[in-house]
């Protein structure tokens, strides 16, 4: 079979973008007057909405005492509160860490905190990655490296180290021979064939996003696959990464995402959330047996940058958590969850492009295929998702659709990741507003 043909970079956009001019809660306006409900938090980040009064005073009043203390020269009262908030949050041995400013960054100090480790424990021949397809871990070239987003990595192949590949690991669609049911321990076996065909002492890390995001379209593990996962890397001293850059920090409903499914990775990035957008913060957060082993042959953690732990964007981290926590807004995340999936298939009840509506507490996505039967997608060549983007867009509604899930190329997925303290209303507002864009392009399509 003939590989899909990638559509041209010309073709991701369509339309000018409006200018914003201020937003306020789950509302944005731009610069005519019109308003937006922002249904996705933008990228998934916007956790609290905008222009949180607390949040904004927290870090004028840390701006007008010192804007950012060099990590070398100082510690700071915000930089050793995010850090207690996250060992808080993490439960468990996830105790020590390092800030960055963005999710790529973070996915960066985690393949570099698993290569000093293996480094520190005299396993320097353990260099090489495994990851999944269908999956994505950030921009810079060593997150790259490790993505499974053809979209998003193709113009780079060559320029990077790459990781092993396995399957993805969703139960809508399972890996060939398995079903629904069995996709997880399909999966898990298919990571242990891995490191055994390549020489468990050659591989560093796996990592994978226990819901995977953009790429996949709010995937959550498998039932069962992160406990296998966590027991054949503990086999082989291959260590887990967790990567929550998009799907932690509460959006699923714990503050982990991997809390669901009973598991501790050894490292773990976490970001979008973190600061809710307010300023760039991101972090890599170890377990104390990793840190120690670092420590005892290194002294320190070996990556960094030159804002790490910029002590703004801590103590808007701070604020955040604070609000998160106060609010019980994690708690509230969790049992939105199924409400949403159930108005969404309310809403786009007759609908049958629509696949599948999965995802976990205000990670929501909505997969639409061109026939149920056999979940074939649409093709490329059509841009669904680019025209139920510009759509919603129209229509006064901020989503988060991608396309490619299927198999880089192919695939329409619209997410939903409103902010933790949207109202009901307010949520309600987003899903008819989602379901009302979808029904028009398909309409315009002639598709229903």
């Amino acid at each position: 079979m003939t590989a899909p043909t990638a559509l041209p970079v010309s073709l991701k956009s369509t339309t000018d973008l409006p200018k914003v001019a201020h937003a306020r809660g789950s509302y944005v306006w731009d610069i005519s007057g019109k308003q937006y409900i922002d249904g996705s938090g933008g990228p998934a980040v916007y956790c609290l909405g905008h222009a949180n009064a607390e949040v904004n005073a927290a870090v004028m009043a840390q701006m007008g005492r010192i804007a950012h203390g060099y990590r070398f020269n100082f510690t700071s009262d915000a930089l050793e509160e995010m850090t207690q908030i996250i060992r808080e949050r993490c439960g468990g041995t996830l105790t020590e860490m390092v800030f960055v400013t963005g999710g790529s960054e973070a996915v960066e100090s985690c393949l570099k905190i698993a290569l000093q480790y293996q480094t520190a424990i005299g396993q320097k021949s353990r260099r090489r990655f495994i990851s999944r397809q269908r999956s994505w871990h950030g921009n810079t070239l060593g997150a790259l490296g490790v993505s499974g987003f053809a979209e998003r990595t193709r113009d780079y192949e060559g320029a990077f180290i790459p990781s092993i590949k396995l399957s993805p690991a969703n139960v809508y669609r399972p890996v060939p021979g398995a079903t629904a049911e069995t996709t997880g321990a399909a999966c898990a076996a298919e990571l242990e064939a891995a490191i055994l065909r390549e020489g468990p002492e050659t591989i560093a890390a796996f990592i994978f996003e226990p819901v995977v995001g953009a790429a996949g379209g709010c995937v959550p593990a498998p039932e069962g696959y992160a406990r296998a996962v966590r027991e054949i890397c503990d086999r082989y001293g291959v260590l887990m990464i967790a990567d929550e850059v998009m799907c932690g920090a509460g959006r699923c409903g714990t503050w982990r995402a991997l809390e669901h499914d009973g598991v501790e990775p050894d490292i773990m990035s976490v970001a979008k959330g973190l600061a809710a957008g307010y300023l760039p913060l991101g972090a890599a957060v170890c377990t104390t047996r990793v840190w120690q082993a670092i420590r005892l042959a290194h002294g320190a953690f070996g990556t960094g940058h030159t804002f790490t732990g910029h002590t703004a964007a801590c103590a808007a981290g701070v604020a955040v958590q604070r609000i998160v926590a106060r609010e019980r807004l994690v708690e509230r995340v969790a049992a939105n969850g199924p409400k949403l999936k159930a108005w969404l298939a309310e809403a786009l009840a007759g609908v049958d492009a629509v696949g599948d509506i999965r995802g976990r507490g205000h990670f929501i996505g909505t997969e639409l295929v061109a026939d149920r039967e056999t979940r074939a997608p649409f093709a490329a060549e059509r841009r669904l998702y680019l025209k139920i983007r510009e759509q919603a867009l129209a229509d006064g509604l901020i989503c988060y659709p991608v396309g490619g899930n299927v198999d880089g190329v192919r695939g329409d997925i619209v997410i939903l990741a409103p902010p933790y303290n949207a109202s009901e209303a307010e949520l309600t507002e987003i899903v008819d507003k989602t379901a009302t864009a979808i029904r028009k392009v398909l309409r315009s399509e002639g598709l229903g």
